[in-house]
Protein backbone atom coordinates (compact mmCIF):
# COMPACT_ATOMS: atom_id res chain seq x y z
CA UNK A 1 0.00 0.00 0.00
CA UNK A 2 1.14 3.65 -0.65
CA UNK A 3 1.24 6.55 1.11
CA UNK A 4 -0.99 8.42 -1.02
CA UNK A 5 -3.48 5.75 -0.38
CA UNK A 6 -3.18 5.24 2.90
CA UNK A 7 -3.37 9.13 3.80
CA UNK A 8 -6.25 11.04 4.57
CA UNK A 9 -8.25 13.83 2.96
CA UNK A 10 -6.98 16.00 4.99
CA UNK A 11 -2.85 15.20 4.26
CA UNK A 12 -3.87 14.79 0.49
CA UNK A 13 -5.53 18.03 0.31
CA UNK A 14 -2.46 19.66 1.67
CA UNK A 15 -0.26 17.75 -0.85
CA UNK A 16 -2.20 19.35 -3.72
CA UNK A 17 -2.19 22.94 -2.59
CA UNK A 18 1.82 22.95 -1.64
CA UNK A 19 2.24 21.46 -5.30
CA UNK A 20 3.96 18.15 -3.34
CA UNK A 21 1.59 16.10 -5.38
CA UNK A 22 -0.88 16.72 -8.20
CA UNK A 23 -4.34 15.36 -8.43
CA UNK A 24 -3.04 13.40 -11.07
CA UNK A 25 -0.65 11.32 -9.43
CA UNK A 26 -2.97 10.74 -6.15
CA UNK A 27 -6.01 9.97 -8.59
CA UNK A 28 -3.80 7.65 -10.90
CA UNK A 29 -2.76 6.11 -7.33
CA UNK A 30 -6.06 5.17 -6.19
CA UNK A 31 -7.22 4.05 -9.82
CA UNK A 32 -4.71 1.58 -9.77
CA UNK A 33 -5.68 0.66 -6.02
CA UNK A 34 -9.07 0.02 -7.35
CA UNK A 35 -8.84 -1.72 -10.71
CA UNK A 36 -6.31 -4.19 -9.04
CA UNK A 37 -8.22 -4.45 -5.81
CA UNK A 38 -11.78 -4.48 -6.28
CA UNK A 39 -12.91 -7.37 -7.90
CA UNK A 40 -12.05 -8.98 -4.40
CA UNK A 41 -14.25 -6.31 -2.78
CA UNK A 42 -16.94 -5.05 -5.39
CA UNK A 43 -16.71 -1.64 -3.91
CA UNK A 44 -17.33 0.05 -6.89
CA UNK A 45 -19.91 -0.83 -9.63
CA UNK A 46 -18.62 1.92 -12.46
CA UNK A 47 -15.38 3.32 -13.04
CA UNK A 48 -14.11 5.50 -15.76
CA UNK A 49 -9.97 6.24 -15.66
CA UNK A 50 -9.80 8.47 -18.61
CA UNK A 51 -13.02 10.37 -17.04
CA UNK A 52 -11.67 10.93 -13.24
CA UNK A 53 -8.23 11.58 -15.31
CA UNK A 54 -9.51 14.18 -17.11
CA UNK A 55 -11.18 16.19 -13.67
CA UNK A 56 -7.85 15.45 -11.50
CA UNK A 57 -6.12 17.07 -14.41
CA UNK A 58 -8.82 20.16 -14.66
CA UNK A 59 -8.13 20.81 -10.76
CA UNK A 60 -4.02 20.48 -11.53
CA UNK A 61 -4.66 23.34 -14.34
CA UNK A 62 -6.97 25.00 -11.83
CA UNK A 63 -4.24 25.45 -9.39
CA UNK A 64 -1.54 26.03 -11.62
CA UNK A 65 -3.45 29.05 -12.38
CA UNK A 66 -3.83 30.18 -9.06
CA UNK A 67 -7.27 29.05 -8.44
CA UNK A 68 -7.57 26.95 -4.95
CA UNK A 69 -11.73 26.35 -5.75
CA UNK A 70 -12.02 24.00 -2.30
CA UNK A 71 -10.33 22.80 0.70
CA UNK A 72 -10.32 19.59 -1.16
CA UNK A 73 -9.43 20.59 -4.20
CA UNK A 74 -7.95 17.57 -6.90
CA UNK A 75 -8.76 14.96 -3.89
CA UNK A 76 -10.63 11.97 -5.56
CA UNK A 77 -13.85 11.00 -4.00
CA UNK A 78 -16.18 7.93 -4.67
CA UNK A 79 -20.07 8.08 -5.02
CA UNK A 80 -22.63 5.93 -3.85
CA UNK A 81 -24.86 4.60 -6.92
CA UNK A 82 -28.40 6.21 -6.14
CA UNK A 83 -26.82 9.45 -6.89
CA UNK A 84 -27.42 10.59 -10.66
CA UNK A 85 -24.04 11.46 -12.39
CA UNK A 86 -24.46 12.70 -16.07
CA UNK A 87 -20.69 11.03 -17.42
CA UNK A 88 -21.90 7.52 -15.75
CA UNK A 89 -24.37 4.77 -15.31
CA UNK A 90 -27.14 5.23 -11.71
CA UNK A 91 -28.72 1.86 -10.91
CA UNK A 92 -29.21 2.21 -7.82
CA UNK A 93 -27.99 -1.21 -7.32
CA UNK A 94 -30.96 -2.85 -9.37
CA UNK A 95 -31.73 -4.50 -12.85
CA UNK A 96 -34.53 -1.69 -13.34
CA UNK A 97 -31.82 0.69 -13.95
CA UNK A 98 -29.18 -1.39 -15.68
CA UNK A 99 -26.88 1.25 -18.09
CA UNK A 100 -29.13 4.22 -17.66
CA UNK A 101 -27.33 7.60 -17.73
CA UNK A 102 -29.20 10.33 -15.93
CA UNK A 103 -29.15 13.60 -18.27
CA UNK A 104 -28.60 15.85 -14.96
CA UNK A 105 -26.33 15.86 -12.12
CA UNK A 106 -27.27 15.21 -8.57
CA UNK A 107 -26.60 18.78 -6.77
CA UNK A 108 -24.21 16.95 -4.07
CA UNK A 109 -22.54 15.53 -7.60
CA UNK A 110 -22.57 18.82 -8.60
CA UNK A 111 -21.05 20.63 -5.73
CA UNK A 112 -18.34 18.32 -5.80
CA UNK A 113 -17.41 18.90 -9.47
CA UNK A 114 -17.45 22.66 -8.20
CA UNK A 115 -14.99 21.94 -5.82
CA UNK A 116 -12.50 20.03 -8.67
CA UNK A 117 -13.15 16.90 -6.42
CA UNK A 118 -12.84 13.85 -9.44
CA UNK A 119 -14.83 11.16 -9.13
CA UNK A 120 -13.42 7.92 -9.16
CA UNK A 121 -16.28 6.03 -9.82
CA UNK A 122 -19.74 5.06 -8.79
CA UNK A 123 -20.20 2.41 -5.45
CA UNK A 124 -22.55 -0.32 -4.42
CA UNK A 125 -25.26 -0.67 -2.78
CA UNK A 126 -28.74 -3.11 -1.67
CA UNK A 127 -31.01 -2.61 -4.25
CA UNK A 128 -32.84 1.20 -3.83
CA UNK A 129 -30.51 1.54 -0.42
CA UNK A 130 -33.23 -1.65 1.30
CA UNK A 131 -30.90 -3.60 2.81
CA UNK A 132 -28.52 -3.17 5.76
CA UNK A 133 -25.26 -5.70 4.20
CA UNK A 134 -24.92 -5.13 0.40
CA UNK A 135 -26.20 -8.26 0.06
CA UNK A 136 -29.67 -7.20 -2.22
CA UNK A 137 -27.39 -5.68 -4.85
CA UNK A 138 -28.55 -7.45 -8.09
CA UNK A 139 -24.69 -7.24 -8.74
CA UNK A 140 -23.25 -9.41 -6.44
CA UNK A 141 -22.41 -8.50 -2.52
CA UNK A 142 -19.44 -5.86 -1.61
CA UNK A 143 -17.42 -7.59 0.69
CA UNK A 144 -15.69 -6.37 3.85
CA UNK A 145 -11.48 -5.36 3.95
CA UNK A 146 -11.28 -7.13 6.97
CA UNK A 147 -12.68 -10.40 6.39
CA UNK A 148 -13.90 -10.94 2.98
CA UNK A 149 -16.15 -13.95 4.10
CA UNK A 150 -18.16 -10.66 5.87
CA UNK A 151 -20.15 -8.11 5.18
CA UNK A 152 -19.12 -4.31 5.39
CA UNK A 153 -22.69 -3.23 6.36
CA UNK A 154 -25.59 -1.84 4.15
CA UNK A 155 -26.79 -0.01 2.38
CA UNK A 156 -23.98 1.46 1.52
CA UNK A 157 -21.32 -1.09 1.92
CA UNK A 158 -19.51 -0.09 -1.18
CA UNK A 159 -18.54 3.15 -0.10
CA UNK A 160 -17.38 1.84 3.60
CA UNK A 161 -15.60 -1.10 1.80
CA UNK A 162 -14.16 1.26 -0.58
CA UNK A 163 -12.87 3.62 2.31
CA UNK A 164 -11.75 0.29 4.59
CA UNK A 165 -9.76 -1.39 1.46
CA UNK A 166 -8.18 2.41 0.22
CA UNK A 167 -9.67 2.41 -2.75
CA UNK A 168 -10.51 5.98 -2.04
CA UNK A 169 -9.70 8.56 0.32
CA UNK A 170 -13.38 9.89 0.70
CA UNK A 171 -17.17 8.57 -0.23
CA UNK A 172 -20.63 9.85 -0.16
CA UNK A 173 -23.32 7.43 1.05
CA UNK A 174 -26.68 8.11 1.93
CA UNK A 175 -28.67 7.61 5.37
CA UNK A 176 -32.24 6.36 5.82
CA UNK A 177 -31.97 4.13 8.76
CA UNK A 178 -28.60 3.59 9.46
CA UNK A 179 -27.15 3.35 5.99
CA UNK A 180 -24.01 5.78 6.64
CA UNK A 181 -23.27 4.92 9.90
CA UNK A 182 -24.05 0.39 9.94
CA UNK A 183 -21.51 0.31 7.58
CA UNK A 184 -19.00 2.57 9.24
CA UNK A 185 -19.33 0.56 12.39
CA UNK A 186 -18.53 -2.61 10.39
CA UNK A 187 -15.68 -1.45 8.43
CA UNK A 188 -13.92 0.64 10.77
CA UNK A 189 -14.23 3.57 9.19
CA UNK A 190 -16.36 7.08 10.42
CA UNK A 191 -20.17 7.97 8.54
CA UNK A 192 -22.27 10.49 9.53
CA UNK A 193 -25.76 11.42 9.15
CA UNK A 194 -26.35 15.03 8.76
CA UNK A 195 -29.48 16.94 9.94
CA UNK A 196 -32.30 16.25 7.39
CA UNK A 197 -32.22 19.02 4.93
CA UNK A 198 -28.94 20.02 5.72
CA UNK A 199 -27.27 18.23 2.42
CA UNK A 200 -29.78 18.71 -0.25
CA UNK A 201 -30.96 15.53 -1.51
CA UNK A 202 -32.13 16.56 -5.16
CA UNK A 203 -30.77 13.74 -7.46
CA UNK A 204 -30.89 10.87 -5.03
CA UNK A 205 -33.10 8.17 -6.03
CA UNK A 206 -35.69 8.50 -3.67
CA UNK A 207 -36.15 5.80 -0.90
CA UNK A 208 -38.18 6.91 1.74
CA UNK A 209 -38.07 10.60 1.31
CA UNK A 210 -39.30 11.82 4.73
CA UNK A 211 -35.94 9.83 5.98
CA UNK A 212 -33.52 9.99 3.47
CA UNK A 213 -30.16 11.89 4.22
CA UNK A 214 -27.02 12.16 2.04
CA UNK A 215 -23.17 12.57 4.36
CA UNK A 216 -20.24 11.34 4.23
CA UNK A 217 -17.90 8.39 4.61
CA UNK A 218 -14.19 8.90 5.44
CA UNK A 219 -11.19 7.42 7.33
CA UNK A 220 -11.89 9.90 10.03
CA UNK A 221 -13.48 12.66 11.80
CA UNK A 222 -11.52 15.78 9.95
CA UNK A 223 -12.50 14.04 6.71
CA UNK A 224 -15.77 13.91 7.53
CA UNK A 225 -15.83 17.55 8.54
CA UNK A 226 -14.15 18.76 5.23
CA UNK A 227 -16.24 16.91 2.85
CA UNK A 228 -20.23 17.87 4.52
CA UNK A 229 -18.78 21.34 4.83
CA UNK A 230 -18.48 20.94 0.71
CA UNK A 231 -21.61 19.36 0.07
CA UNK A 232 -23.97 21.03 2.39
CA UNK A 233 -26.27 24.16 2.40
CA UNK A 234 -29.35 25.43 1.11
CA UNK A 235 -30.37 23.80 -2.08
CA UNK A 236 -33.70 25.29 -4.09
CA UNK A 237 -34.28 22.03 -6.05
CA UNK A 238 -34.74 20.59 -3.04
CA UNK A 239 -38.29 21.96 -0.59
CA UNK A 240 -37.10 20.08 2.08
CA UNK A 241 -33.51 21.81 2.41
CA UNK A 242 -32.93 23.86 5.41
CA UNK A 243 -32.90 27.75 4.34
CA UNK A 244 -29.74 28.31 6.26
CA UNK A 245 -26.40 26.85 6.85
CA UNK A 246 -25.05 24.93 9.89
CA UNK A 247 -21.98 26.61 9.90
CA UNK A 248 -18.21 25.19 9.49
CA UNK A 249 -17.96 21.42 10.77
CA UNK A 250 -14.15 21.89 10.47
CA UNK A 251 -14.33 24.63 12.70
CA UNK A 252 -16.30 22.53 15.71
CA UNK A 253 -13.90 19.75 15.13
CA UNK A 254 -11.20 22.37 15.81
CA UNK A 255 -12.99 23.76 18.60
CA UNK A 256 -13.24 20.40 20.45
CA UNK A 257 -13.47 20.02 23.90
CA UNK A 258 -14.10 17.85 26.58
CA UNK A 259 -14.95 20.29 29.72
CA UNK A 260 -18.41 20.69 30.86
CA UNK A 261 -19.79 18.21 28.55
CA UNK A 262 -22.83 16.10 29.12
CA UNK A 263 -22.96 12.76 27.41
CA UNK A 264 -26.33 11.02 27.89
CA UNK A 265 -26.37 7.09 27.68
CA UNK A 266 -30.02 5.88 26.48
CA UNK A 267 -31.38 3.17 28.48
CA UNK A 268 -32.63 1.18 25.82
CA UNK A 269 -29.84 1.19 23.66
CA UNK A 270 -27.03 0.00 26.31
CA UNK A 271 -27.82 -3.09 28.15
CA UNK A 272 -29.40 -5.93 26.80
CA UNK A 273 -29.23 -7.23 22.73
CA UNK A 274 -25.79 -5.99 21.82
CA UNK A 275 -22.94 -8.69 21.48
CA UNK A 276 -20.46 -8.29 24.00
CA UNK A 277 -17.52 -7.48 22.61
CA UNK A 278 -19.14 -4.79 21.45
CA UNK A 279 -20.90 -3.77 24.72
CA UNK A 280 -17.22 -3.68 25.86
CA UNK A 281 -16.36 -1.27 23.89
CA UNK A 282 -19.15 0.92 24.02
CA UNK A 283 -18.05 0.48 28.18
CA UNK A 284 -14.64 1.55 27.58
CA UNK A 285 -15.71 4.93 25.35
CA UNK A 286 -17.88 5.86 28.04
CA UNK A 287 -15.11 5.29 30.84
CA UNK A 288 -12.56 7.17 28.67
CA UNK A 289 -14.93 10.27 28.40
CA UNK A 290 -15.76 10.30 32.12
CA UNK A 291 -12.33 10.24 32.81
CA UNK A 292 -11.18 13.31 30.45
CA UNK A 293 -14.09 15.21 32.57
CA UNK A 294 -17.11 14.09 30.77
CA UNK A 295 -20.79 14.24 33.25
CA UNK A 296 -22.26 10.70 32.22
CA UNK A 297 -25.94 10.80 32.55
CA UNK A 298 -28.42 8.00 31.82
CA UNK A 299 -31.66 8.80 29.72
CA UNK A 300 -34.82 7.21 29.20
CA UNK A 301 -35.99 7.02 25.87
CA UNK A 302 -39.23 4.37 25.80
CA UNK A 303 -40.49 4.44 22.89
CA UNK A 304 -37.41 3.57 21.08
CA UNK A 305 -38.53 0.15 21.98
CA UNK A 306 -41.07 0.48 19.06
CA UNK A 307 -39.02 2.34 16.89
CA UNK A 308 -37.69 -0.58 14.40
CA UNK A 309 -41.56 -1.58 13.83
CA UNK A 310 -42.71 2.36 13.07
CA UNK A 311 -40.09 2.92 10.78
CA UNK A 312 -40.56 -0.70 8.70
CA UNK A 313 -43.87 0.66 8.18
CA UNK A 314 -42.93 4.19 7.09
CA UNK A 315 -40.62 3.13 5.33
CA UNK A 316 -42.35 0.66 3.07
CA UNK A 317 -45.15 2.84 2.64
CA UNK A 318 -42.94 6.05 1.31
CA UNK A 319 -41.50 3.26 -0.90
CA UNK A 320 -44.04 1.99 -2.51
CA UNK A 321 -45.02 5.00 -3.73
CA UNK A 322 -41.45 6.25 -4.78
CA UNK A 323 -41.35 3.23 -7.08
CA UNK A 324 -44.16 3.04 -8.69
CA UNK A 325 -42.51 5.28 -10.93
CA UNK A 326 -40.33 2.68 -13.00
CA UNK A 327 -43.34 1.40 -14.71
CA UNK A 328 -41.43 0.34 -18.03
CA UNK A 329 -42.76 3.46 -19.82
CA UNK A 330 -40.66 6.34 -19.26
CA UNK A 331 -36.80 5.09 -18.50
CA UNK A 332 -35.09 2.01 -17.59
CA UNK A 333 -36.21 -1.83 -18.08
CA UNK A 334 -39.00 -2.67 -20.37
CA UNK A 335 -40.15 -6.56 -20.42
CA UNK A 336 -42.76 -6.88 -23.21
CA UNK A 337 -44.60 -10.19 -22.73
CA UNK A 338 -45.39 -12.74 -25.50
CA UNK A 339 -49.08 -11.78 -27.22
CA UNK A 340 -50.76 -8.78 -27.40
CA UNK A 341 -49.98 -7.15 -23.75
CA UNK A 342 -51.56 -4.55 -22.52
CA UNK A 343 -49.58 -1.85 -20.32
CA UNK A 344 -50.39 -3.00 -17.45
CA UNK A 345 -49.09 -6.53 -18.57
CA UNK A 346 -45.65 -4.75 -19.52
CA UNK A 347 -45.44 -2.91 -16.28
CA UNK A 348 -46.20 -6.35 -13.90
CA UNK A 349 -43.79 -8.34 -15.99
CA UNK A 350 -40.94 -5.34 -15.82
CA UNK A 351 -41.37 -4.65 -11.66
CA UNK A 352 -41.59 -8.91 -11.57
CA UNK A 353 -37.72 -9.30 -13.94
CA UNK A 354 -36.56 -5.98 -12.61
CA UNK A 355 -36.77 -5.53 -8.93
CA UNK A 356 -35.50 -8.05 -6.48
CA UNK A 357 -36.61 -9.68 -3.64
CA UNK A 358 -36.45 -7.07 -0.26
CA UNK A 359 -37.55 -4.57 -2.94
CA UNK A 360 -40.63 -6.81 -3.65
CA UNK A 361 -41.28 -7.24 -0.15
CA UNK A 362 -41.28 -3.79 0.92
CA UNK A 363 -43.90 -3.03 -1.83
CA UNK A 364 -45.86 -5.22 -0.57
CA UNK A 365 -45.80 -4.28 2.68
CA UNK A 366 -46.05 -0.66 2.19
CA UNK A 367 -48.99 -0.74 -0.22
CA UNK A 368 -50.45 -3.01 2.30
CA UNK A 369 -50.06 -0.11 5.04
CA UNK A 370 -51.37 2.32 2.83
CA UNK A 371 -54.34 0.62 1.62
CA UNK A 372 -58.00 1.69 2.91
CA UNK A 373 -59.17 -0.08 5.78
CA UNK A 374 -55.52 -0.26 7.19
CA UNK A 375 -53.77 3.41 7.07
CA UNK A 376 -54.98 4.26 10.53
CA UNK A 377 -53.75 1.08 11.87
CA UNK A 378 -50.29 0.65 10.73
CA UNK A 379 -48.97 3.66 8.55
CA UNK A 380 -50.90 5.94 11.08
CA UNK A 381 -50.19 4.11 13.89
CA UNK A 382 -46.20 4.26 12.94
CA UNK A 383 -46.50 8.21 12.24
CA UNK A 384 -47.51 8.46 16.00
CA UNK A 385 -44.82 6.43 17.12
CA UNK A 386 -42.08 8.66 15.22
CA UNK A 387 -43.63 11.74 17.07
CA UNK A 388 -43.07 9.91 20.50
CA UNK A 389 -39.34 9.21 19.19
CA UNK A 390 -38.81 12.74 18.65
CA UNK A 391 -40.62 13.86 22.20
CA UNK A 392 -38.21 11.38 23.79
CA UNK A 393 -35.51 13.08 21.94
CA UNK A 394 -36.09 16.48 22.99
CA UNK A 395 -36.55 15.31 26.38
CA UNK A 396 -33.50 13.38 26.51
CA UNK A 397 -31.40 16.48 25.13
CA UNK A 398 -32.76 18.64 27.99
CA UNK A 399 -30.69 16.73 29.80
CA UNK A 400 -27.27 15.96 27.64
CA UNK A 401 -25.13 17.90 25.27
CA UNK A 402 -25.32 14.19 22.84
CA UNK A 403 -26.49 11.06 23.23
CA UNK A 404 -24.18 8.27 23.00
CA UNK A 405 -25.09 4.54 21.64
CA UNK A 406 -23.50 1.21 20.24
CA UNK A 407 -23.58 2.32 16.47
CA UNK A 408 -24.61 -1.46 15.74
CA UNK A 409 -25.78 -4.83 17.89
CA UNK A 410 -23.06 -6.95 16.64
CA UNK A 411 -19.92 -6.84 14.31
CA UNK A 412 -20.31 -7.89 10.79
CA UNK A 413 -21.87 -11.14 10.30
CA UNK A 414 -20.87 -13.90 7.35
CA UNK A 415 -22.22 -12.90 4.00
CA UNK A 416 -25.40 -15.24 3.90
CA UNK A 417 -25.80 -15.63 7.50
CA UNK A 418 -29.17 -13.44 7.87
CA UNK A 419 -30.15 -13.41 3.92
CA UNK A 420 -33.69 -15.33 4.45
CA UNK A 421 -33.90 -13.45 8.21
CA UNK A 422 -36.02 -10.45 7.07
CA UNK A 423 -36.54 -9.99 10.58
CA UNK A 424 -32.72 -10.59 11.94
CA UNK A 425 -31.82 -8.06 8.97
CA UNK A 426 -33.95 -5.21 10.35
CA UNK A 427 -33.12 -5.20 13.56
CA UNK A 428 -29.36 -4.50 12.50
CA UNK A 429 -30.81 -1.07 12.31
CA UNK A 430 -32.39 -0.68 16.09
CA UNK A 431 -29.94 1.81 17.21
CA UNK A 432 -29.29 4.10 13.77
CA UNK A 433 -33.33 4.26 13.28
CA UNK A 434 -34.69 6.89 15.89
CA UNK A 435 -31.78 9.18 14.29
CA UNK A 436 -33.86 9.52 10.66
CA UNK A 437 -37.17 9.37 12.56
CA UNK A 438 -36.52 12.39 14.24
CA UNK A 439 -34.39 14.09 11.22
CA UNK A 440 -31.55 14.46 13.84
CA UNK A 441 -27.88 14.07 12.78
CA UNK A 442 -25.59 11.46 13.92
CA UNK A 443 -22.11 9.80 13.38
CA UNK A 444 -20.52 7.01 13.67
CA UNK A 445 -16.88 6.41 15.10
CA UNK A 446 -14.74 2.99 15.76
CA UNK A 447 -14.12 2.47 19.08
CA UNK A 448 -12.33 -0.51 18.86
CA UNK A 449 -11.72 -4.60 18.23
CA UNK A 450 -14.40 -6.96 19.33
CA UNK A 451 -13.01 -9.42 21.88
CA UNK A 452 -14.95 -12.73 19.91
CA UNK A 453 -13.83 -12.03 16.68
CA UNK A 454 -11.60 -9.10 16.51
CA UNK A 455 -14.12 -7.31 13.88
CA UNK A 456 -14.11 -3.12 14.57
CA UNK A 457 -17.27 -2.11 16.67
CA UNK A 458 -18.47 1.76 16.51
CA UNK A 459 -19.83 4.43 18.70
CA UNK A 460 -23.11 6.31 17.51
CA UNK A 461 -23.38 9.75 18.69
CA UNK A 462 -26.40 12.33 17.94
CA UNK A 463 -26.73 15.43 18.83
CA UNK A 464 -30.13 17.89 18.38
CA UNK A 465 -31.15 19.04 15.57
CA UNK A 466 -29.26 21.39 12.91
CA UNK A 467 -26.35 21.08 15.83
CA UNK A 468 -24.40 19.06 13.53
CA UNK A 469 -21.53 21.48 14.96
CA UNK A 470 -21.55 20.16 18.50
CA UNK A 471 -21.74 16.39 16.66
CA UNK A 472 -18.50 16.85 15.24
CA UNK A 473 -17.58 18.07 18.48
CA UNK A 474 -17.77 15.55 20.26
CA UNK A 475 -16.80 12.44 17.79
CA UNK A 476 -13.32 14.56 17.47
CA UNK A 477 -13.33 14.11 21.63
CA UNK A 478 -13.82 10.23 21.05
CA UNK A 479 -11.44 10.18 18.35
CA UNK A 480 -8.99 11.89 19.87
CA UNK A 481 -9.28 9.65 23.11
CA UNK A 482 -8.32 6.26 20.87
CA UNK A 483 -6.06 8.40 19.03
CA UNK A 484 -3.89 8.39 22.07
CA UNK A 485 -4.34 5.31 22.91
CA UNK A 486 -3.61 3.34 19.72
CA UNK A 487 -1.49 5.50 18.20
CA UNK A 488 -2.88 5.44 14.37
CA UNK A 489 -6.26 4.79 13.22
CA UNK A 490 -7.92 1.70 13.86
CA UNK A 491 -8.51 1.33 9.62
CA UNK A 492 -4.58 1.63 9.76
CA UNK A 493 -5.13 -2.12 11.28
CA UNK A 494 -6.88 -3.31 7.61
CA UNK A 495 -5.40 -6.69 6.30
CA UNK A 496 -3.26 -5.50 3.32
CA UNK A 497 -6.19 -6.65 0.59
CA UNK A 498 -3.29 -7.61 -1.75
CA UNK A 499 -2.48 -10.47 0.33
CA UNK A 500 -6.01 -11.90 1.05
Amino acid sequence: MTDITSSSAAILAGLISSKKASSVEITTAFLDRLEKLNPKTNSYLYFNRENSLAQAKRADQQLAEGKTVSPLHGVPIAVKDNLTTTDAPTTAGSKILEGWVPQYDATVVRKLREASMPILGKTNLDEFAMGSSTEFSAYGPSKNPWDLSRIPGGSGGGSSSAIAGHLAPLAIGSDTGGSIRFPAAMTGSVGAKPTYGAVSRYGLIALASSLDQIGPVTNNVMDAAMLQDVIGGHDPHDSTSLPNGLGSMVQSVKEADVKGLKVGVVKQLSSDGFQPGVKACFDDTIEKLAAAGAEIVEVDCPSFEYAVAAYYLILPAEASSNLAKFDSVRFGLRVTPDGNPTIENVMAATREQGFGPEVKRRIILGTYALSSGYYDAYYGSAQKVRTLIQQDLAKAFTRADVLLTPTAPTTAFKIGEKVNDPLAMYLNDIATIPANLAGIPGISVPNGLASEDGLPSGVQILAPAMQDGQMYRVASIVEKLYMDQWGASLIARVPDLEAL
